[in-house]
């Protein structure tokens, strides 16, 4: 089974120049933590999560209406292709101990996103989705 056939498709983006109460406004229409960040074509440039947005910036004062996307988003994201299998995106999520990727096409666009989740309910392979979550959940 493909990363495509269990991903959440038509994931939403922010821009690195967007304010991060642009950023947070989009999270919360679509109740979402993490957004991926696009530049130009769609092409991933970094991921900021509420986490970011409260740990990075409101805790050390900055202005949200001010301070943009990128100064305060995780540039360096680990991501699969979508027409990976499943199986590889669940080592990814465990050797990076991360709950979603960022899923691209081959052109390295924005094409979804993958879950923990969907890979407990959507593969119906609960010794895969088990294995996912116990690895994720070490410390490190």
């Amino acid at each position: 089974m493909q990363v495509r056939d269990v991903m959440t498709s038509g994931a939403e983006c922010v821009c690195p120049s967007n304010s991060l109460q642009e950023a947070a406004r989009k999270m919360k229409g679509l109740d979402v933590g993490p957004l991926p960040v696009c530049g130009d074509g769609d092409r991933l440039v970094g991921m900021i999560t509420d986490r970011d947005i409260a740990v990075r910036a409101v805790a050390e004062g900055c202005d949200p209406r001010t301070t943009t996307v990128k100064e305060v988003m995780t540039p360096d994201v680990v991501y699969c292709f979508e027409d990976q299998d499943v199986q590889e995106a669940a080592v990814l999520m465990q050797d990076h101990q991360v709950h979603r990727l960022v899923v691209l096409n081959r052109d390295k666009r924005l094409v979804g996103i993958v879950s923990l989740g969907d890979l407990a309910v959507e593969t119906g392979d609960a010794k895969l989705a088990g294995q996912t979550v116990e690895q994720v959940s070490l410390p490190t």
